[in-house]
């Protein structure tokens, strides 16, 4: 048992150097490993591909009730607030994560040349932002950063917004506020804007776990960014989490409708349903199909499995 646990933090130390400090991804069979509760396709470079009717249904669901599934599910350190954004767009998409540090001569020196070999152009925040693809969130600790931490303005959030159609996440600033407001259908969801140009960070890992501030994030977690903050949902939960989130949201439509109507207490909508109310739950269903189907089994099973 001691030689496994020597292995194990080996292996950890090895991947925190291969990973980290050299400022490239991680390797697929690393990532696949953390994601191991995955059991669906994959990007080639290991992420978890969370589908992408997942990320159009999240943006219709409430945070709120989708961070009580997670915390009923054990999973209570998935949601981080204080942010600053651009406008009130809801953001949702697969994490691709960066992790800065405070640079540092000797090793910036070090990964710019290697990154020069490998073909990278620019600053080492522009060397994240090669790596989106349609549907990716840049999730980014900055370490909080805010003066010469700004890890975009508007040149480089156009850039973001045309390889990922999606905004960002970082733990850290960005400039050119009314630039980034210009940029249709983009949002940004930063520590504070600040006039200051991005100086003294370094790219120190890139589609590697990180934190955002009580929260781990690893490449593929589904992030859901509104009003009140932003949640980080690990891959293989989000079906699970966007499914209940969606039928919460049905519930309290027909509870407002059937306690205006006072055919129902709250105590009763509230409750575990007996057999009338979820006959009446299923004619209304049937009454708005715009709201979607669910048959009698599926609506045992959910109120059978209630984690909200």
């Amino acid at each position: 048992m001691r030689l496994k646990n020597a292995l194990l933090l080996t292996g950890i130390f090895c991947f925190l150097c291969a990973g980290y400090l050299s400022a490239q991804t991680i390797s697929k069979e690393e990532l696949t490993y953390l994601t191991s509760e995955w059991k669906g396709e994959r990007f080639p470079d290991g992420r978890p591909k969370v589908a992408d009717d997942l990320l159009t249904r999240a943006k219709k669901i409430g945070i709120d009730d989708a961070w009580t599934v997670l915390k009923n599910l054990g999973y209570i350190n998935q949601f981080e607030l204080g942010w600053k954004t651009v406008n009130d767009l809801p953001i949702t998409g697969r994490a691709m994560t960066a992790m800065f540090m405070p640079s540092r001569p000797d090793i910036e020196r070090n990964i710019k040349e290697r990154g020069s070999k490998q073909g990278r152009i620019g600053n080492t925040n522009a060397w994240p932002i090669d790596a989106l693809g349609k549907g990716d969130i840049y999730v980014a600790d900055g370490f909080g950063k805010i003066a010469g931490g700004t890890l975009m303005g508007s040149t480089l959030a156009t850039s973001i917004f045309t390889k990922s159609g999606n905004g960002v996440v970082f733990d850290g600033a960005a400039r050119d506020v009314q630039g980034l407001a210009e940029i249709q259908g983009f949002n940004a969801f930063v520590r504070d804007f600040h006039p200051s140009f991005l100086e003294e960070m370094l790219l120190m890992g890139l589609n590697t776990p990180i934190r955002i501030g009580k929260v781990m994030v690893l490449p593929g977690d589904l992030v859901i960014g509104g009003r009140i903050g932003v949640l980080f949902v690990p891959a293989h939960l989000a079906e699970q989490v966007v499914a209940t989130a969606e039928f919460v949201t049905l519930k309290d439509k027909f509870g407002f409708e059937v306690i205006k109507a006072g055919r129902y207490t709250t105590g009763q909508v509230d409750s575990q349903w007996t057999d009338p109310i979820k006959v009446d739950f299923l004619k209304w269903l049937d009454q708005h199909p715009d709201e979607g189907k669910m048959t009698r089994a599926q609506l045992d099973v959910m109120m059978s499995k209630r984690t909200w």
